[in-house]
């Protein structure tokens, strides 16, 4: 993860922007001859929508608990990007249903997670605060995952080289960027509400074990279902060392050392990433262009 420069600028006021995706010409396999690789991205849209229309009933419900005003600004900006990521993490997948990768199986099974075993729960008071507190953590400790792996994707450069599709890679250059530049609002809110360092620790091995969890199962459903592969094909681990160290995905390696910076007590998400480079390709994103005309 980029380390933070200390002439980025401190904050920036968020905002929901509008985007629009044509999805017409995207091929089932958008970084050529590479499934496997196309696959470890795509598994993103399986889990996105519903995972950020979780944060955002969660954010709100927390508004209540703010009374910082600065803070309320930018939890109020975060929910509106991650309302616009979610619609637009669904347009792919309405796009795969219509061309024979049919998601909805595995996106039933994230529904279920996000809305049953991470949802409200029949009790009000105290114990109400403290699931809500609970899942603030856990969110904060997601945020620090998606941050890495939004300035990942703006510094891959070798996506571009393999001609992955321009539209794609606008849509994870867009939603990375915003990833960035909102990084510090869930760990600031946690922060602010209560901030224990325990629960922090906790939340982010949770985290950890079941995006993983998710992640492998969610590559092996999809390559079992793409239909162009008809099943030929099975993900190994090794091909996850050869597009890590081809810079098509996240290597390994990059995702461990990821992680240890979260356990440090010190630790902010403003000490990671760069806000400069987000608001750069933002300013450019072809699709934010294309709606604002």
């Amino acid at each position: 993860m980029t380390v933070h420069d200390p002439g980025e600028p401190d904050r920036v006021a968020l905002r929901a922007r509008d985007v629009e995706f044509d999805w017409s010409s995207l091929p089932m396999h958008w970084i050529p001859g590479e499934p496997f690789a196309t696959h470890v991205v795509n598994f993103l849209h399986l889990v996105l929508p519903e995972g950020e229309r979780w944060f955002v009933e969660v954010f709100k419900q927390a508004l209540p608990l703010i009374r910082d005003d600065r803070l309320l600004e930018d939890v109020r900006g975060f929910v509106g990007q991650e309302a616009m990521h979610a619609e637009s993490h669904q347009g792919v997948l309405d796009h795969f249903d219509a061309h024979g990768l049919d998601t909805r199986p595995f996106v039933a099974q994230v529904a279920w997670m996000f809305r049953k075993t991470l949802g409200d729960r029949p009790h009000g008071g105290r114990r109400a605060e403290a699931w809500l507190v609970e899942r603030l953590a856990l969110i904060a400790a997601i945020e620090h995952l998606t941050a890495f792996l939004g300035q990942w994707v703006l510094d891959a450069r070798e996506l571009d080289a393999a001609g992955a599709d321009p539209t794609m890679l606008d849509l994870l250059r867009w939603h990375g960027a915003e990833e960035v530049e909102h990084r510090s609002v869930a760990f600031d809110l946690y922060t602010h509400v209560d901030g224990g360092y325990a629960r922090r620790c906790r939340t982010m091995v949770v985290a950890i074990a079941v995006l993983a969890i998710l992640w492998v199962r969610g590559v092996r459903f999809l390559m079992a279902a793409d239909p162009v592969l008809r099943g030929r094909r099975k993900p190994r681990w090794r091909d996850l060392l050869r597009t890590g160290r081809l810079g098509l995905t996240p290597s390994y390696w990059q995702m461990l050392r990821a992680i240890p910076a979260y356990f440090r007590r010190s630790y902010h998400p403003s000490q990671h990433g760069s806000t400069s480079q987000a608001v750069s390709y933002l300013a450019t994103s072809p699709a934010a262009q294309a709606a604002e005309h």
